[in-house]
């Protein structure tokens, strides 16, 4: 008979697919915590994906969910790069056009959870259309 997997890797540790959705479902929790209310996550699009994408009031908020075991390379934070803002901007302007909205139109931010370890990091209005604030 065929074993069952575990969904580990064979040494026991978990893919970073795993880890990364690991991350997500604390970031979420984080947010809800804070007053944010869940809408979608892992929205993807060709060209791009916003990992959690909230509401807090009248505001749309687009997450970005980084995860770091260490600082070692610049912390989670440091891992959003000018292109991944980009990607981040087209997939929350298609995601907004499907509602019938648009980023000028409507009350949206960008922002970045950033997990290195323990520590979380939550840098709201990280960026805009404009690149880093």
């Amino acid at each position: 008979m065929a074993e069952i997997p575990t969904g580990k890797t064979y040494s026991g540790r978990l893919t970073r697919w795993q880890l990364g959705a690991q991350a997500e479902r604390r970031a979420r929790r984080y947010l809800e915590a804070a007053g944010l209310v869940f809408v979608a996550a892992n929205m993807r699009v060709r060209g791009g994906e916003v990992d959690l994408i909230m509401r807090e009031i009248h505001t749309w908020v687009f997450v970005e969910v980084r995860y770091r075991r260490g600082d070692a390379f610049g912390g989670a934070a440091a891992s959003v790069t000018l292109h991944k803002q980009r990607r981040l901007l087209l997939a929350a302007a298609v995601w907004l056009a499907r509602r019938g909205e648009s980023l000028d139109t409507s009350a949206c931010r960008f922002d970045i959870l950033a997990i290195t370890g323990c520590h979380v990091e939550w840098l709201v209005n990280a960026f805009g259309e404009s690149g880093p604030c």
